[in-house]
């Protein structure tokens, strides 16, 4: 049974930073490129980043320059640190493979809430 679970949301002034967690069971991140998602009031989860199996990394244009993915897979962990924050990335953060494929569909955790005062 895969479980994700996000970490490191909270209530932040624009201009600030926060540092996002996700540590995963098994070998899910070892064999997949993953991501972080982001869901705000009203609006569909978007892919906000990407990590491939190999490192390579890609990015919305909304967060581009300013947050960044990393992954330590002998920790089951990616990481999101993200900085210059704006009222407009308050949203639930998750975290999940790269894309999401209709097991993957089951692997969506609670989420971090992650707010940002203007």
């Amino acid at each position: 049974q895969v479980q994700l679970v996000e970490s490191g949301g909270g209530l932040v002034q624009a201009g600030g930073s926060l540092r996002l967690s996700c540590v995963g069971s098994g070998r899910i991140f070892r064999l997949n490129h993953m991501g972080w998602y982001r869901q705000a009031p009203g609006k569909q989860r978007e892919l906000v980043a990407e990590i491939t199996i190999g490192g390579f990394t890609n990015y919305a244009d909304s967060v581009k320059g300013r947050f960044t993915i990393s992954r330590d897979n002998g920790k089951n962990t990616i990481y999101l640190q993200m900085n210059s924050l704006k009222p407009e990335d308050t949203a639930v953060y998750y975290c999940n493979l790269v894309p999401v494929d209709f097991i993957a569909r089951g692997y969506w955790g609670q989420g971090t809430q992650v707010t940002v005062s203007s």
